[in-house]
């Protein structure tokens, strides 16, 4: 029997975005159920808007809903349950891509005309899936649940059929005056209805203070930044500061949320703070209400920046913190859920209908926790591996590039090839397993391509770590999963 459209998206999607998820899993996955057949459903109204996302690196969920943000914080309203609505959020955020990359693949191009047609052909699934309260918000957004096409609201037209006996000509103009009468009332108090949820939506309390996070790698550049805010203007004026000081294309993560502060306190010095940043090595910076918090693996350099910051940012209180230790168990529990989950994604995949994408998905949901120096693979890694190889024995017509890892604590160049080291054991591995050679190859990258703050025991051990690339020799494609969802990019030409 064919497996159903929205279930294939759900097997599909909701293992990336949830990889490694360990607090509100019941309600994240409840959102993402709601979320995926509300997103095919405005996607095959507006087909335009497919292209739009597809060339955004990390589309979010304010991309999907435009500008009609009461609508988006109805929403969010519905499906978070008793989870924190920003996590909610940042997983609908990380399901996009993956979604429009599952949308590329079953349609066999990322043509939005393609991808519409595949909308349209499995119409039925899209609308089965839909939650009850789907049908009004998907017609407050203008998107026809029943048609799948976008309500365009044409004005009526009346037509009069000549009339013989001129008696009678009373008649029709006083059914139009009625009738105009009418639709003018009734136009009023749609118009009250609307705007009643609007007034309630002003009305939600900004009681979260506005947030910024940045944190440097090891060579004192950006690595990552977050915005959370209810101010567009100025979420543009530093999103523009950002790119600017650090040379950084992207800049900040941003999100508008109606219960944030509107304004930083001190908000005038921070490009200023940004700019005694950069160039500092693995320094975590938080800025909340009146707390500013500097963490870094060089204690004297988090020092340093407090005591350059406090001068200029008068009504903040300026501290430093030691990193919060991680511990064994942390680490074990980690390890232990990793391995589980990929176990559970290899098995589910089907033998006779292999996607690489699959393969690697499963593959990164692991983590391979080698021990100090080592390139040993632990033994409970290499009964996921052993999966794997079987899978990729069937697959030969996909390349596997394994890319090692390490954070930035160290030597930077024994690092790199301690990093090639632990990705060519990966390879030898699968290879005596039966796979073969010339689908594998491993790339050492050392502490270069950070995931998170080398300034915490916590960034470091994300940073030390094996991510697994799958490139379909067919087309060329290079697709990896990654945080922010799949991140697809062509193979250089040899």
């Amino acid at each position: 029997m064919q497996t159903d459209f929205i279930d294939l998206l759900k097997q599909s999607v909701s293992s990336i975005v949830l990889e490694g998820e360990t607090q509100h899993l019941l309600e994240k996955n409840q959102a993402l159920n709601s979320f995926y057949p509300i997103l095919l459903s405005i996607l095959n109204s507006r087909p335009e808007l497919i292209d739009n996302l597809l060339r955004q690196l990390n589309p979010r969920v304010g991309d999907v809903f435009g500008s009609n943000l009461s609508l988006k914080q109805q929403f969010l309203d519905l499906v978070s349950g008793t989870a924190p609505q920003t996590e909610i959020e940042n997983t609908l955020n990380r399901s996009i891509a993956p979604s429009l990359n599952f949308l590329e693949n079953q349609a066999g191009s990322s043509d939005p005309v393609a991808i519409q047609h595949l909308l349209q052909n499995n119409l039925d699934s899209i609308q089965a899936a839909l939650p009850q309260w789907a049908t009004a918000l998907l017609a407050a957004l203008g998107v026809n649940n029943a048609a799948g096409q976008t309500v365009h609201q044409a004005p009526e037209v009346i037509v009069t059929e000549p009339v013989e006996e001129r008696r009678s000509w009373l008649l029709p103009i006083l059914a139009l005056i009625i009738l105009i009468g009418l639709l003018a009332f009734l136009f009023r108090a749609c118009s009250d209805r609307n705007q009643a949820p609007a007034t309630t939506q002003t009305q939600v309390a900004a009681n979260q203070a506005a947030m910024l996070q940045v944190s440097t790698g090891s060579d004192g550049n950006l690595v990552t930044c977050q915005i959370l805010l209810n101010n567009p203007s100025y979420m543009e004026i530093l999103q523009n500061e950002v790119k600017q000081i650090f040379n950084h294309p992207t800049g900040c993560g941003a999100e508008n949320f109606a219960n944030y502060h509107s304004e930083f306190i001190d908000q005038d010095v921070i490009p200023s703070v940004l700019k005694m940043l950069k160039g500092v090595p693995n320094v975590n910076l938080n800025w909340v209400g009146n707390q500013l918090s500097i963490q870094a693996t060089n204690p004297a350099d988090a020092e340093r920046l407090a005591s350059q910051i406090r001068p200029l940012a008068k009504n903040m209180t300026v501290v430093t913190q030691q990193p919060a230790e991680t511990t064994v168990t942390d680490v074990n529990q980690a390890v232990t859920s990793s391995i589980s989950n990929a176990e559970q994604a290899l098995a589910a995949i089907n033998p006779d209908n292999i996607q690489a994408l699959d393969i690697a998905t499963a593959l990164n949901m692991q983590i391979i926790n080698f021990d100090s120096a080592s390139t040993e693979i632990p033994a409970a890694n290499k009964s996921i591996l052993d999966q794997a190889a079987i899978l990729m024995q069937r697959a030969p017509q996909v390349q596997l590039t394994v890319k090692g890892h390490t954070d930035a604590v160290g030597d930077a160049n024994a690092n790199k090839t301690l990093s090639q080291q632990r990705a060519q054991a990966v390879v030898d591995y699968l290879v005596s397993r039966g796979v073969n050679p010339g689908q594998l190859q491993a790339i050492g990258f050392g502490s270069e391509q950070p995931i998170a703050a080398n300034a915490t025991p916590e960034g470091q051990f994300k940073n030390r770590r094996i991510e697994f690339e799958v490139l379909n020799v067919d087309t060329g494609t290079v697709r990896s999963v990654e945080d922010a969802g799949v991140v697809e990019q062509k193979a250089p030409q040899s």
